[in-house]
């Protein structure tokens, strides 16, 4: 008997994660790997994770998530978008404290292009009068 799962997808900067949610104890899979070890740092940790804070559901959901793109941290904003989407497909009575606390809304800051003539997205070379 296949169980129930609530899917939802995050996006940040170039990262994309999809994210599974199965009805268990609070256990979470990133990439094959448990969410401690994949991410070092406990801030990064401590993103991943706030939409099941918001709402107090770490305990009733076992995370299962594929990650890519992008560099730790747009994977864990990502990350945090995917769990919030995936908690409001399971209860859309969390749907309010996640908007609230703006987990459901993409961060659309990205890195800008660089333009041609210059050393960077806006850095110029150095102006010379003669």
């Amino acid at each position: 008997m296949a169980s129930v799962t609530y899917t939802g997808t995050g996006r940040r900067k170039s990262s994309v994660a999809r994210v599974i949610l199965t009805p268990g104890v609070g256990r979470i899979v990133v990439n094959g790997k448990d969410l401690d070890d994949y991410f070092g740092r406990r801030v990064l940790q401590t993103i991943a994770v706030m939409p099941f804070e918001a709402t107090r559901t770490r305990a009733k959901f076992d995370a299962r998530i594929n990650v890519v793109g992008g560099g730790m941290a747009g994977q864990a904003g990502a990350i945090r978008q995917g769990i919030a989407r995936a908690l409001t497909v399971a209860d859309e009575s969390l749907r309010g404290p996640l908007k609230r606390a703006g987990f459901l809304t993409r961060d659309a800051r990205v890195k800008e292009r660089k333009k041609a003539g210059l050393k960077k997205a806006r850095k110029r070379p150095q102006f010379s009068k003669r």
